[in-house]
């Protein structure tokens, strides 16, 4: 029987974000980590597809780097073409994006934008 310790940690801001970091201490003394993607949402100000993806939020621009792969999708979940993603993602547009932390780094791997 695994004896489980988690340590809860939630950060939100006004463009909200939530990040959620659960470590759990196993039997065997040691511990997994889970990391869950923190989303933000803003108004896209700067976009070169897997280049320069620049958002603007309530604390000012933010800069992200590309993660391995980049899912676009609908608030509906509906995923969006490599062609769709070519006219649909433009500079102005309202995006949530979902990302990792490395370092100072943010690492988006899903932008999610209006039906």
């Amino acid at each position: 029987m695994s004896i489980a310790l988690a340590i809860l940690a939630t950060a939100a801001v006004a463009d909200e974000k939530k990040t959620t970091k659960t470590t759990t201490q196993n039997a065997d003394g040691s511990s997994t980590t889970e990391i869950k993607t923190t989303t933000s949402t803003g108004t896209l100000t700067e976009y070169v597809p897997g280049t320069t993806f620049i958002m603007k939020e309530t604390s000012g621009p933010v800069t992200y780097r590309y993660g391995k792969t980049v899912t676009y999708v609908t608030k509906s979940g509906k995923a969006i073409s490599d062609d769709e993603v070519k006219t649909r993602i433009r500079v102005g547009l309202p995006v949530s994006v979902h990302y990792l932390t490395e370092g100072d780094a943010r690492i988006v791997n899903k932008v999610v934008i209006d039906d």
